[in-house]
């Protein structure tokens, strides 16, 4: 193996295997070979994240400076703060995007991790950049065009940042913290805050904006859904794996999840031969799911994993914060 790369594996991917601090550790052909396939794994998909979360930023700014911006349509959550607070003032969008979405990238860091935190933070600055530098067309000025492609758009560019790791819009993440505290559904947290900020947008606008904005926020949360495949609050997800004891350590250490593993047995071959294994079963939100298919599949590249969506848990540590190590 090239020296170089060799300690690049060895620096980012195998130091935690290390001996103690000041001594060196010889590795092996075998160790180097599986550090650099899950330095491989890691770095190929964080440039697929890189580039979901790029068309995301344009998808989005082409939602708000091709419709919204110029019709004063509001959306919901973080967005649609920023967009009515723009309306009201005449404070450039781009600044209120950073400003209002600062409160919640320092929650996503409390609530989620410091990783997805630091990836909504260049998210959304970079969205900021783009709708302050980028010229987009003003493609129509039909109130019912504008509401429902301007939330398709919208819609579009927050469901495939959140495929890439991230979000353009913070809203989710104080729904997340607040129903974990107060023991109720993520969708009803959000439905709160939008009535809140629709209302608002009656009073200070007009009511026939207020409803077409809601036509918008219908449009974007559609489109958003549709996006990331129809996945609700919670993912229940199903991995058979030969290394299901790695599986099942990596989703307590690494995620800070509970997990039930119960036994089963799985078929293959002509013969259907069965075979007794070990079943890891475990609920994550679904900002966490990049996260643990990408180490998943540093472990086990042929596990078979089946993802289902559950409208809502109970009790378990879903709704708790993960514990630090």
């Amino acid at each position: 193996m090239n020296p170089f790369w060799k300690r690049i594996i060895i620096k980012t991917t195998l130091r935690h295997k290390g001996n103690n601090a000041g001594s060196e550790k010889m590795y092996s052909s075998f160790e180097l070979a599986k550090g650099f396939r899950s330095f491989k794994v890691s770095v190929t998909n964080l440039f697929k994240d890189f580039i979901l979360v790029t068309l995301g930023i344009f998808s989005a700014a082409f939602g708000f400076k091709g419709f919204l911006l110029t019709n004063h349509f509001i959306d919901g959550g973080a967005t649609g703060i920023s967009l009515l607070i723009s309306a009201l003032t005449r404070i450039p969008l781009y600044v209120l995007l950073i400003l209002v979405n600062i409160p919640f990238i320092i929650l996503g860091y409390t609530v989620i991790g410091k990783a997805f935190a630091l990836k909504t933070a260049l998210a959304i600055s970079g969205l900021a950049l783009v709708v302050a530098t980028v010229s987009f067309p003003n493609v129509t000025n039909d109130n019912l065009l504008v509401a429902l492609f301007g939330g398709f758009f919208l819609g579009a560019g927050i469901g495939l940042s959140v495929r890439g790791g991230a979000v353009i819009d913070g809203t989710e993440v104080l729904a997340i913290f607040l129903s974990r505290k107060l023991g109720t559904t993520i969708g009803d947290i959000i439905i709160v805050i939008n009535i809140v900020i629709f209302s608002a947008a009656a009073y200070f606008l007009s009511m026939e904006i207020a409803l077409y904005s809601m036509v918008t926020y219908l449009s974007a949360s559609k489109t958003l859904d549709f996006v990331i495949e129809g996945i609700e609050e919670y993912t229940g997800v199903t991995i058979i794996s030969t290394y299901s004891d790695r599986v099942r350590q990596m989703i307590i250490e690494k995620l800070g999840r509970g997990v039930t593993v119960y036994n089963g047995k799985r078929g293959f071959g002509k013969t259907g031969e069965a075979k007794d294994i070990d079943i890891v079963y475990t609920v994550v939100t679904r900002l966490e799911l990049n996260r643990l298919n990408t180490e998943i599949e540093k472990i086990d590249p042929n596990a078979f994993v089946v993802m289902s969506s559950i409208k809502d848990t109970k009790g378990g540590m879903i709704k708790k914060r993960p514990f630090k190590h």
